[in-house]
C-alpha cells in the first residue's frame, strides 16, 4: 500500500529529484525522462480508456496495461544494483509475450495494412493514435538512457545501469496500441486511409508519397 500524505515536499526545488533508490539526480537526467514519459503514456491510455468507447475486451487490455506502465516506471526510476535490500519492481520477459500474444489475436480482426492510415475514425481509435506515439516516444527516451547509463549492476545507489526489457515492453506497446486503434475503427468500416498529395491530382509523371510498404511498427 503507497500512502501519500502531502503531495508538495518542495524537496525538488534545487531542480533534483529522488530515484526509486533514494539517490537523487538532476531532473534532466534521461532516467527521469524515460520514466515521465511513460506516465504520459499511462495517461493518454487511460483518456482511451476513459473516453473512447471501447470494446470490454479491449479495456481490460488496456487496463493491464496501465497497471503495467506503472511497474515499467518504477524500473526505468531504480537503477540496477547486484543486491538489494528490497527487491524493486523490474519488467519481465513474459510481460512482452503477453503484448506480443495480445497483437496476434487483434491483427487477425483487421484487414492487412496496404496503405499508411490517419489518426482518426471513432473518438477511441483517434486516442490511442495519441497513446502510440507518445509511448513510442517514452521508447526513445528509455533507449536515451540505456546509452547514458548501460545495463550494468551497479554496486551503489544511484549507480547502476537501466534494464533494457523497458525500451523492449514499450515497442510492443506501440504496436499493440496501433493494431487497437485499427480495432477501434472496425466499428465504422474500418481505417481511414491516407490519400497522397490530400487527395489532389497528382502532375503527371510524379510519385506521391513514400514508396515502402507501411509497417505495423
Amino acid at each position: 500500500m503507497v500512502n501519500l500524505t502531502r503531495i508538495y515536499t518542495r524537496t525538488g526545488d534545487d531542480g533534483t529529484t529522488a530515484l526509486g533508490d533514494f539517490s537523487r539526480t538532476r531532473k534532466t537526467d534521461a532516467r527521469l525522462a524515460a520514466y515521465a514519459d511513460t506516465n504520459e503514456a499511462n495517461a493518454f491510455v487511460g483518456v482511451a480508456v476513459a473516453g473512447g468507447s471501447l470494446r470490454d475486451d479491449v479495456v481490460v487490455v488496456l487496463t493491464r496495461v496501465q497497471n503495467d506502465l506503472f511497474d515499467v516506471g518504477a524500473d526505468l526510476c531504480t537503477p540496477l544494483q547486484e543486491t538489494y535490500e528490497y527487491p524493486p519492481l523490474r519488467v519481465l520477459p513474459e510481460w512482452v509475450d503477453e503484448l506480443e500474444a495480445d497483437c496476434d489475436r487483434y491483427l487477425g480482426e483487421v484487414e492487412k495494412l496496404r496503405s499508411f492510415i490517419l489518426p482518426g475514425g471513432t473518438i477511441g481509435s483517434a486516442h490511442l493514435h495519441v497513446a502510440t506515439t507518445v509511448v513510442r516516444r517514452a521508447e526513445r527516451s528509455a533507449w536515451a538512457a540505456i546509452e547514458a547509463y548501460g545495463t550494468e549492476p551497479g554496486a551503489g545507489k544511484g549507480e547502476g545501469g537501466v534494464n533494457p526489457l523497458t525500451a523492449t515492453y514499450l515497442n510492443r506497446l506501440s504496436d499493440l496500441l496501433f493494431i487497437l486503434a485499427r480495432v477501434a475503427n472496425l466499428p465504422i468500416g474500418g481505417d481511414v486511409l491516407w490519400q497522397p498529395g490530400g487527395g489532389r491530382e497528382a502532375p503527371e509523371g510524379s510519385v506521391r508519397g513514400p514508396s515502402k510498404t507501411p509497417p505495423e511498427q
